[in-house]
């Protein structure tokens, strides 16, 4: 085994092939359920936007154009409610998940540092830590760790897998908590557009981090809100003192967001239209799923956010993957996400309306 592999844990999505064979043998095909990604046409502004600016010959900068800055600036003030946001406490990034992957490296965190994500959570979160050779903690309530070593807390609110929304008074209780004990908080929004039965609110909100942003830093990406997975258009926005190294690091590194998406990435957030319209889209899945899966035994927790349903029917994750790969819906085990989901599933609404129907009737 080499050294790399040997600090990374099982890519887990390779566990679910022979499942996805079973799925995909149904009569009328597969519906694939396990993976959040968009199947929606990106919008026609934003796909206009990126062609006009195709021919861009020259390198892009890592900051970005002072056009895309004033976007972000100006959206993290619209929909954040966050205040005197300036250039500086924005930096885009190449897609969210290799800001997660690559942080802790970026911030110069190693071996005797502690990292700390939610029990059930993103496995890049602990990725991040293994590659910096950091070690990862995980946690219920932040607020209980023992802070001695702790360098990084990582929140996510809209949460993936479970779709939780942490309210504003926790939020604000966890910053002061961090901020007394010197931790930095990175807070993973991504799902943030993407309330059903909770309205989140971001780290950066005023209520939450006393309108200033020391210590804290949010994510968020396009790829949810505006179909934009295939662009890796995402960005930070928080603490100028800390996105000023990473800024640095980055020139360094040259991780560079191209000249077109960033381009594209100004239309999308100067635009509301479309994402209440893909908002639409979801929720109709959303409530066509979760009555069908209810109504087959299943019983729906948290997933008040996000594009999941977290479900179970309180036996072991993989049996009730097997059990839905023989009506050819395939789905993602609960313990990809730790060993607390060991008995759910998630469930995304992100195929197309067809096989959204089409899984209704099979769990029908």
């Amino acid at each position: 085994m080499s050294a790399v592999s040997s600090r990374l844990p099982v890519f887990p999505w390779d566990k679910l092939e022979p499942y996805k064979a079973t799925a995909a043998a149904h009569p009328d095909g597969i519906v694939d359920l396990s993976v959040g990604t968009p199947v929606d046409s990106v919008p026609d502004l934003i796909q206009k936007a990126l062609v006009a600016a195709a021919d861009s010959p020259g390198y892009p900068t890592v900051w970005g154009t002072v056009e895309l800055r004033n976007a972000l600036t100006g959206w993290v003030e619209r929909r954040l409610g966050a205040v005197d946001v300036a250039h500086t406490n924005v930096l885009p990034v190449v897609g969210s998940k290799e800001l997660v992957a690559w942080l802790p490296t970026q911030l110069g965190l190693g071996p005797g540092d502690r990292i700390a994500h939610p029990r059930l959570a993103y496995p890049t979160y602990e990725v991040g830590a293994r590659l910096a050779r950091a070690e990862a903690v995980v946690y219920d309530d932040p607020t209980e760790l023992d802070p001695a070593g702790l360098k990084l807390l990582w929140l996510n609110s809209p949460s993936n897998p479970t779709g939780r929304v942490l309210a504003k008074d926790e939020l604000t209780r966890i910053v002061a908590w961090a901020r007394e004990h010197g931790v930095l908080v990175f807070s993973d929004e991504c799902y943030l557009e993407l309330g059903w039965e909770a309205e989140p609110v971001s780290v950066l909100h005023p209520d939450v981090c006393g309108g200033t942003y020391e210590g804290v830093v949010a994510v968020h990406s396009l790829s949810k809100r505006s179909n934009l997975a295939g662009y890796r258009a995402a960005f930070i926005a928080g603490d100028e003192r800390v996105l000023g190294e990473l800024l640095q690091i980055r020139k360094h590194g040259g991780m560079m967001t191209p000249a077109p998406v960033q381009a594209a990435t100004v239309v999308a957030l100067g635009d509301d239209v479309h994402v209440s319209e893909q908002r639409a889209r979801y929720a109709a899945r959303r409530t066509a799923l979760r009555t069908a899966l209810e109504g087959h035994g299943f019983r729906i927790e948290h997933s008040e956010a996000s594009l999941y349903l977290w479900a179970t029917r309180d036996e072991p994750c993989w049996d009730t993957v097997a059990h839905l790969a023989e009506l050819g819906i395939l789905v993602a085990p609960g313990d990809f996400y730790g060993t607390a989901g060991e008995h759910f599933v998630r469930v995304a609404f992100t195929a197309t309306d067809e096989r959204v129907e089409a899984a209704v009737k099979r769990l029908g």
